[in-house]
């Protein structure tokens, strides 16, 4: 019988890692620290974004990021959201995922994407049109390569003759999978594929994602016949009073706002069309729950319940925030809602 998904609420962390305006290496270090605290608190995964020439994303590549943070975690799980398999060749992505989860012991989690800022991939010399192609290709070839054996593929973008696969995850059939969406047709396809899904916008937007996953025939198992996973990002910051919050929350938002903007400015690329302009912009989306621990708990739960989410993807560090703000952050999250809640 297939399980149902979860009816306790789980609790993940979200980076983009982007730049503090500290050292990097000093930031690097600081991440170390907190995904040891979300480990030692008893969040589930921890999701890094993959971004590049951009002080948006500092890990470009996430997985290498993600090994260190294996060797300091216990229970952490971990993974790339999303890994631009538009820029990567297949092959190469599949060994680094088996690398990853076997050097954490079977606890990777695998988010793919084709990527959001075409500017990015054309760095690389991928051209916006060839995306759609080269990421449909790839996502077959990996998916085909967690089978094991030999591999071979001839598509457009991509041909492999007779490969001897001689690296495997460590997880049986592979790791779990996700894809990061705004619209219910992926939705769709991750239910029917078992995929898990990330979702980001108010949550009455969001529902409707939510809604048209669990609209697909045998939605509520994933990889590995575990429960599916329906994930809500929000940036949160706990504070000792709601000003103090505030406080924290605006500059560290306006700064992530910057890195966020960076590659748009310096191209002349409208920014999108949902991205709020202000901290109070983003207040009001929703992108951002800021305030006391007993505000904030209410408010995520809210928001969870109107959204259909059964996964919450806490964004705590962002910005300019200090190591202590996003430490504070984690463990109100872990006493107000994992021990209630969760």
């Amino acid at each position: 019988m297939r399980k149902a998904l979860p009816s306790k609420l789980a609790f993940g962390i979200f980076d983009h890692l982007d730049e503090d305006g500290s050292d990097i290496a000093r930031q690097y270090a600081d991440r170390l620290r907190l995904a040891e605290a979300c480990d030692r608190l008893g969040f589930y995964a921890y999701h890094l974004a993959e971004h590049h020439c951009s002080p948006h994303g500092s890990a470009p590549s996430p997985n290498l990021f993600l090994s260190s943070v294996a060797q300091r975690t216990r229970q952490l799980r971990l993974g790339p959201l999303t890994m631009l398999l538009s820029l990567s060749h297949p092959l190469r992505a599949f060994e680094e995922i088996c690398m990853l989860d076997q050097l954490s012991g079977g606890r990777a989690e695998l988010g793919i994407g084709r990527g959001s800022l075409p500017i990015e991939l054309g760095y690389f010399g991928i051209n916006a049109d060839a995306v759609p192609g080269r990421y449909l290709e790839a996502s077959e070839i990996l998916m085909e390569a967690m089978r094991g054996g030999t591999l071979s593929y001839r598509g457009h973008h991509f041909e492999l003759n007779d490969v001897p696969l001689t690296l495997r995850p460590h997880q049986r059939p592979h790791p779990p999978t996700w894809i990061a969406t705004t619209r219910p047709e992926p939705a769709r396809w991750a239910a029917a594929n078992g995929a898990n899904i990330a979702c980001v916008g108010p949550a009455s937007f969001v529902r409707k994602i939510t809604d048209a996953f669990r609209s697909e025939k045998g939605h509520n198992t994933g990889t590995n016949n575990q429960a599916s996973f329906l994930g809500l990002l929000r940036m949160i910051v706990v504070g000792q009073s709601a000003n103090h919050a505030y406080s924290l929350a605006a500059p560290a938002y306006e700064r992530w706002l910057k890195n966020f903007k960076f590659l748009y400015d310096l191209n002349a690329i409208p920014v999108p069309n949902n991205l709020p302009p202000t901290f109070d912009a983003a207040l009001e989306s929703e992108l951002c729950v800021v305030g006391t621990a007993a505000f904030v708990r209410q408010t995520l739960l809210d928001q969870l319940e109107e959204a259909g989410a059964n996964y919450l993807l806490c964004q705590i560090a962002f910005g300019n925030l200090t190591l202590d703000a996003s430490l504070d952050t984690a463990k109100a999250i872990q006493s107000e809602l994992m021990e209630r809640v969760g």
